[in-house]
């Protein structure tokens, strides 16, 4: 097995993962509702569910 031929330091480990930090999510704007949402991914509009800019699930209105 390979062995370093010094230690490396806690101090140069975490310069050199500093860059693996979260990343905003990429948000789209639905054409039909014009509700920003997160890519390939359902959301809720008025209590109606929407995918891809089709109506997935209907809510019946309470009157």
């Amino acid at each position: 097995m390979a062995h370093p031929k010094s230690r490396i330091s806690k101090q140069r480990k975490r310069k050199r993962r500093t860059h693996l930090g979260a990343a905003l999510p990429t948000v789209a704007t639905d054409k039909t509702t014009g509700e920003t949402h997160i890519y390939h991914r359902a959301h809720w509009v008025d209590g109606n569910m929407y995918y891809k800019g089709k109506l997935v699930i209907k809510t019946e209105d309470e009157d």
